[in-house]
């Protein structure tokens, strides 16, 4: 199975050829982190060609498609709120919603096996109807796997203890991006999609604790937590430290799982 990394190489990630040393060296961080956390998911997900697999944000579908494979499933859903982004997936074995995922999906109940939903969650202002829902849709013994960003992590403490904006929490305008974070890596640069969507932009970050509990009230069963990344160390250094504390990784993802 090819790294799905690869596909978070989009035209939005804009022209890098130009950035300084830090500002690459740091984008290098991000884009390492990212790949640890898709390997992550990847491990989490469960092969079984009868699956039922439904992914939550499926933009233009190519992730979706990968995912599915790796998982061999059987039938593969996308929802997708983005009707432009939607109307872009060509592959056929892909069954598109457009559905809003803050809520109630217009999607049949206890019928699928696994949802995935990656770098999601922070873009609902309505997380608890999201995770109703996921509970409801879910088969009895389904599994979801979640990833999402930290809040409580060492580059979001930073930026509060100088007084800005989160990095996590930047990415809340149409005006400019990074609003009122000086470091944010897309600060005066006008390719972030949430320039354009609303549906791109954060509303909600949680750390750890909040994340695990929250999913906890909605009657699911933790099986399993990965960090991925440890900014400012070097990748190999920060698979270490992720493993040792996940509570500090930029990226936080979950395999939970409906009784």
């Amino acid at each position: 199975m090819n790294k799905l990394n690869n596909n978070q190489e989009s035209d939005w990630r804009g022209d890098r050829s130009k950035a300084g040393i830090l500002k690459k060296y740091l984008w290098a961080l991000r884009y390492s982190a990212e790949e640890d956390y898709w390997n992550q998911v990847l491990e989490m997900l469960e092969p079984d060609k009868e699956t039922i697999y439904l992914d939550c944000g499926c933009g233009d579908g190519r992730r979706t498609v990968k995912l599915g494979w790796h998982i061999g499933a059987n039938r593969v859903y996308g929802v997708e709120i983005v009707k432009e982004l939607a109307a872009t997936v060509e592959d056929k074995d892909i069954s598109v919603v457009i559905d809003d995922l803050n809520r109630e999906l217009t999607l049949p109940g206890a019928y699928f096996d696994v949802v995935t939903a990656l770098e999601v969650i922070e873009h609902l202002y309505r997380p608890d109807t999201f995770l109703r829902e996921l509970h409801r849709i879910l088969k009895p013994g389904g599994y979801a796997v979640i990833s999402t960003e930290n809040l409580a992590s060492w580059h979001n403490i930073f930026a509060l203890l100088w007084g800005w904006q989160p990095f996590s929490l930047s990415q809340f305008s149409e005006m400019k991006a990074a609003l009122g974070n000086p470091w944010g890596l897309d600060r005066g640069e006008d390719w972030n999609p949430a320039l354009k969507y609303p549906s791109f932009r954060h509303c909600l970050v949680l750390s750890y604790r909040g994340l695990k509990e929250l999913f906890e009230a909605h009657g699911f069963k933790i099986e399993g937590i990965a960090g991925a990344g440890y900014y400012p160390l070097p990748p190999a250094l920060a698979r270490l430290a992720a493993g040792i504390d996940p509570h500090h990784s930029p990226f936080l993802t979950f395999k939970i799982r409906k009784p």
